[in-house]
């Protein structure tokens, strides 16, 4: 494995534009938003390198909630059960035009903490990326239990992590401090919400917006450091 912190498009000519992204592998908008960026940063001219950031959407759920994702959004949102079914109808149609076939019916609401250790620990061998779409994927389309250690370090190998390394990692929390800073980090700038883009430490973006602005947003930060 290389040391590579983040992703880097191959191919790609001049200078770099460096994106910073404060998200969560339980946050449905992350997903369809990290496709819509993928698609941006194709289409760009220029080369782009992304380095994922922790984000805990809800810090004080427990490791193994017991319930569906309606009970969980219920007590979440104070929402009626009927609103939260159409709310995840919603966003399981728009999941599907990004061509992402979410499964709420399986999804195991969990406490993130551990699944952002494993994605500092891919971080600092260069398969972060990876990482963050194989939990994205596992979390909404395999109904995985990413609260379990087990089911981190299966999927960690999978990416080609060292199964033993993830279980120490995991043990001894080397990775949490680096969670907690990135947390922190979030609130010096403001961000109350993900997914959150920074590009060049300079333009942020909030959200899971369309394609063509993401699209701005690279022109726009490539033209600043022209």
């Amino acid at each position: 494995m290389n040391d590579r912190s983040s992703d880097l498009t191959p191919e790609a000519t001049g200078d770099v534009i460096k994106v910073d992204v404060w998200s969560d592998v339980q946050c449905p908008w992350c997903y369809i938003g990290k496709r819509r960026f993928e698609r941006a940063v194709r289409d760009h001219d220029g080369a782009v390198e992304v380095t994922y950031h922790s984000f805990e959407l809800a810090p004080d759920t427990p490791l193994d909630f017991d319930g569906s994702s309606i009970d969980y959004l219920v007590q979440r949102k104070g929402m009626s059960p009927d609103q939260v079914k159409r709310m995840l109808e919603h966003v399981t149609a728009l999941a599907a035009d990004e061509g992402l076939a979410f499964d709420f019916d399986s999804v195991h609401h969990i406490n993130t903490v551990r699944a952002h250790e494993v994605l500092h620990l891919a971080k600092a061998h260069g398969c972060q990326g990876a990482m963050k779409e194989r939990l994205l994927r596992a979390y909404f389309e395999e109904g995985a239990n990413l609260g379990r250690i087990e089911v981190l370090t299966e999927l960690a190998a999978e990416v080609g992590l060292e199964q033993a390394e993830v279980v120490t990692s995991l043990a001894d929390r080397r990775y949490l401090p680096a969670v907690k800073a990135d947390g922190d980090q979030a609130r010096a700038y403001g961000i109350s919400g993900v997914p959150f883009y920074v590009l060049n430490g300079q333009f942020g973006v909030s959200g899971a917006q369309p394609t063509e602005l993401f699209a701005q947003a690279l022109t726009q930060a490539g033209d600043a450091d022209g």
